[in-house]
C-alpha cells in the first residue's frame, strides 16, 4: 500500500534528535510500517478471496435450483434422468473446465481470440487470480450447460448429454468469455486498447457470456432433435405436456433468485475497493448492493408483468409463467446490472417479460418444443439484456466499473450516443454465430449417428424406467416394475367371511 511506504531516509530529518539515534528510529520505525501495510494488504486479499469463494458458492447453489426447475417441468416418468443430467454438467464440466475451458477462458497472455496458458491449472495461481477465481468461473461454466439440458429435456440419450456438456464447457463456452471477459479479448471492456467502438461489449454477469450461448445452444439441440412425442397434434395445433410438478418449479425458481445474488454482485470479484481517496462511506461495497437491488427489481417487475399479462391472455393466474417470467427478467438485467440505474433495472424487466411471451409465441407457431422455455427465455431476454445495457448504462458507473478509460461510451438514452448499443449488437451476433457454428454441427452429427434422440418406445415409456432403472417416485413397491415379483412381498389381507360360529351346547 502506497500510503504506508517508509523511508529511513525521509524520517530521520524530522526525529530532532542525534543523527545515530534518529537513523535507528527511523529504520524501527519504517519497519513497524511495512509490517503494517503488509498485514493490511494480506487483510485486503483475504477478504477479496473470501468473498468471491462465498459467490462462488452461490453461483454453485444454482445448480440445485436448475435441477429441481428441470425435474418439476418435466414429467413424473422422466425425472430420474433430468436429475442426473443436472448432477453431470457440474462433474463433466469441473473436469472439462479444469483441463481446457479455463486456459481457453483467461489463459493470458493470449491473442485475443483464445486463451493458451494455464491447461490443468498449470503454473497458477498468478498475480492476477488465485484458485477462488477459477472455481468462481467454473460454477459459470456449468450454469451455461445446464440451461442447455432444459431444452433438450425428455427426449436426449444420456450419451448425447456428456458429449455436448464436456465440448460446451470445454470449449465453446470459454472461447466466448475470453472474447469478452478476459483483459486480453478482442472485445473485452477491460481491455486497454480496444478496437470495438472505443469501448468493448459490456456484458457484466453474462446475459451474452452464459445466458445467450446456453440458450442458442439448447436451440440446436431442439431444433434437430425436434418435438416431443404429442407436443403439437397431427393438425398442427399445441399440446400443452405440464410439467409434474408445481413445488419444484417454486422451489428451482426461489433457488436461483437466492443464487443470482452471487452470480450478479459477484462478478465484481472484489469488495475491499475505494472509489476515489478512500476513507468515505461509497466504494465498490456500495455498487456491488446496488447491483444486487437492480437484480432484485427486474426480476420482481418480469414476475409481476408476466402474472397481469398472462391473466389477459389466458384468463388465468399460473404460477409456472410467473416464475419463468422471474427468471427472464434475471437473464436480461445480469449483463448491465452494475451499469444502470435503479428505475432503468424496472423497465428492463418489463420488457424482458413480453420479449418472453413473445418469444414463446413464435416457438409455438414454428412448432419449436423447449420445455424449459430455455432457448426463449435465456436467449431471447438474454439479447435483450445486452441492447438494454447499450440503451440506459449510465457514464458515472461505467467509469466506476471499468475504470482507466475516461470519456468512453456509455448508454444511448443516457446522452452518451451509439458506440456502447453497436458493440452490445456486435456481441449479440458473434454469439449466434459462434454457438450455431460450433454446437449445431455437434448436434446434427450426434443426430446422423443415432446418438441424440432416444427410440419411440422409450420416449412414450418414460426415460426413468427405460434408461434408469425405476421410477423417481415409487411410494410402494408394486408401483415400481423393476422390482421383479419375485422379490415383492404381498400383503396380509384380512378374511373377506367371518368364521361361522358353532352350535352352542348348553341345555
Amino acid at each position: 500500500m502506497a500510503s504506508f511506504s517508509c523511508s529511513a531516509s525521509d524520517l530521520t530529518p524530522l526525529l530532532g534528535t542525534g543523527p545515530a539515534n534518529a537513523s535507528a528510529l527511523a529504520d524501527f520505525l519504517c519497519v513497524r510500517f511495512d509490517t503494517i501495510a503488509n498485514k493490511l494488504s494480506d487483510t485486503t486479499y483475504a477478504i477479496d478471496n473470501t468473498y468471491l469463494l462465498f459467490s462462488a458458492y452461490l453461483v454453485f447453489a444454482m445448480q440445485l435450483g436448475f435441477a429441481m426447475l428441470c425435474a418439476g417441468s418435466v414429467r413424473a416418468k422422466n425425472t430420474m434422468n433430468i436429475m442426473l443430467t443436472n448432477v453431470l454438467d457440474a462433474a463433466a464440466g469441473g473436469l472439462s473446465y479444469y483441463l481446457f475451458g479455463f486456459a481457453f477462458a483467461f489463459g493470458s497472455p493470449s491473442n485475443g481470440f483464445i486463451g493458451r496458458h494455464f491447461f490443468g491449472l498449470n503454473d497458477f495461481p498468478w498475480h492476477s487470480g488465485d484458485y477462488s477465481f477459477f472455481l468462481y468461473q467454473w460454477a459459470f461454466a456449468i450454469a451455461a450447460a445446464g440451461i442447455t439440458s432444459g431444452s433438450i429435456a425428455e427426449r436426449t440419450q444420456f450419451v448425447a448429454y456428456l458429449i455436448y456438456s464436456s465440448f460446451l464447457t470445454g470449449f465453446v463456452y470459454p472461447v466466448v468469455s475470453h472474447w469478452f471477459w478476459s483483459p486480453d479479448g478482442w472485445a473485452s471492456p477491460s481491455r486497454a486498447d480496444n478496437f470495438l467502438f472505443g469501448s468493448g461489449a459490456i456484458d457484466f454477469a453474462g446475459s451474452g457470456v452464459v445466458h445467450m450461448v446456453g440458450g442458442i445452444a439448447g436451440l440446436w439441440g431442439a431444433f434437430i432433435e425436434g418435438p416431443r412425442i404429442g407436443r403439437f397434434d397431427r393438425s398442427g395445433r399445441s399440446v400443452a405436456l405440464r410439467g409434474h410438478s408445481a413445488s419444484l418449479v417454486v422451489l428451482g425458481s426461489f433457488l436461483l433468485w437466492f443464487g443470482w445474488y452471487g452470480f450478479n454482485p459477484g462478478s465484481f470479484l472484489t469488495i475491499a475497493k475505494s472509489y476515489g481517496n478512500g476513507g468515505t462511506y461509497y466504494g465498490q461495497w456500495s455498487a456491488i448492493g446496488r447491483t444486487a437491488v437492480t437484480t432484485t427489481l427486474a426480476g420482481s417487475t418480469a414476475a409481476l408483468t408476466t402474472l397481469f399479462s398472462k391473466r389477459l391472455l389466458v384468463g388465468h393466474w399460473n404460477v409456472l409463467d410467473v416464475c419463468n417470467g422471474l427468471l427472464g427478467g434475471f437473464a436480461a438485467i445480469t449483463s448491465g446490472c452494475s451499469v444502470v440505474e435503479p428505475w432503468a433495472a424496472i423497465v428492463c424487466g418489463f420488457v424482458a417479460s413480453w420479449v418472453l411471451i413473445g418469444c414463446n409465441k413464435l416457438a409455438e407457431k414454428l412448432k419449436y418444443d423447449d420445455p424449459l422455455e430455455a432457448a426463449q427465455l435465456h436467449g431471447g431476454c438474454g439479447a435483450w439484456g445486452l441492447l438494454f445495457t447499450g440503451l440506459f448504462a449510465t457514464t458515472s458507473y461505467v467509469d466506476e466499473v471499468y475504470p482507466g478509460q475516461p470519456g468512453r461510451p456509455y448508454g444511448l438514452f443516457m446522452g452518451g450516443g451509439g458506440k456502447l448499443l453497436a458493440a452490445q449488437v456486435v456481441q449479440i451476433v458473434v454469439i449466434l454465430g459462434w454457438v450455431t457454428a460450433t454446437m449445431g454441427p455437434l448436434f446434427y452429427v450426434l443426430h446422423k449417428l443415432k446418438l441424440l434422440r432416444i427410440s419411440r418406445d422409450d420416449e412414450v415409456a418414460g426415460m426413468d424406467m427405460t434408461r434408469h432403472g425405476g421410477f423417481a417416485y415409487a411410494y410402494r413397491d408394486e408401483d415400481d416394475p423393476s422390482i421383479g415379483p419375485s422379490f415383492m412381498m404381498e400383503k396380509v389381507k384380512p378374511a373377506l367371511e367371518s368364521p361361522k360360529a358353532t352350535p352352542s351346547t348348553e341345555v
